[in-house]
């Protein structure tokens, strides 16, 4: 589990072709992996992967292919990806829950400069939108937000001048592509009324 603050905005090193997938060296400039064991979770833009090898700054994970189809970001050499290492049950939530597996790909349609704020529009894909509700908690890039308001699919947010500081979201533009991760207890909440008794 994350709480999608980003530790830190690292590098993709190298992207080494694995039969499909992808295996990935990547730099991290302040990210601590002194306590990191092999195993262990990291979200790369919001995705959970497992670390296979690492170095004072350099940590190596695998991405099947099936990774690589339902998410973006990955797959370029020197491209920003934000960090994050797995919580720990002592650590603060200073975010929201999540689980670091992304629901779907979302396009930006606008990305403004407000003064004091950015605003951020999405369209998510259609079968997310019944999961994004105003007020309610959403992940791009591996990064906790807050919605403020929705229309169909689309939906905005609001990014203060230290989440752009903190994290690769500040490289966006309009038809960027981005990673999205919907609220876990709006998917629990859809399964616990659909079940029957």
């Amino acid at each position: 589990m994350f709480s999608g603050i980003i530790a830190d905005v690292g590098s993709i090193n190298q992207a080494d072709d694995r039969n499909g997938g992808l295996r990935l060296a990547i730099v991290t400039k302040v990210l601590d992996l002194s306590d990191v064991q092999i195993g262990d979770s990291i979200a790369v833009n919001g995705i959970c992967l497992t670390v296979i090898e690492h170095t004072a700054d350099t940590f190596t994970v695998e991405v099947s292919r099936e990774t690589l189809n339902c998410t973006v970001g990955l797959d370029a050499k020197g491209a920003p990806v934000n960090l994050e290492k797995a919580l720990c049950l002592a650590d603060r939530l200073g975010g929201h829950l999540v689980s670091g597996h992304v629901d779907g790909v979302g396009d930006v349609i606008e990305f403004t400069d407000l003064g004091e704020s950015w605003k951020l529009v999405v369209r998510a894909p259609q079968a997310l939108a019944k999961y994004i509700a105003i007020k309610g908690s959403i992940t791009i890039n591996g990064v906790s937000l807050t919605i403020n308001q929705v229309s169909g699919s689309e939906f905005s947010v609001n990014l203060i001048p230290h989440t752009l500081t903190m994290t690769n979201l500040k490289y966006l533009h309009a038809e960027s592509r981005v990673n999205l991760e919907v609220d876990l207890i709006a998917r629990y909440v859809e399964r616990m009324m659909q079940a029957q008794i």
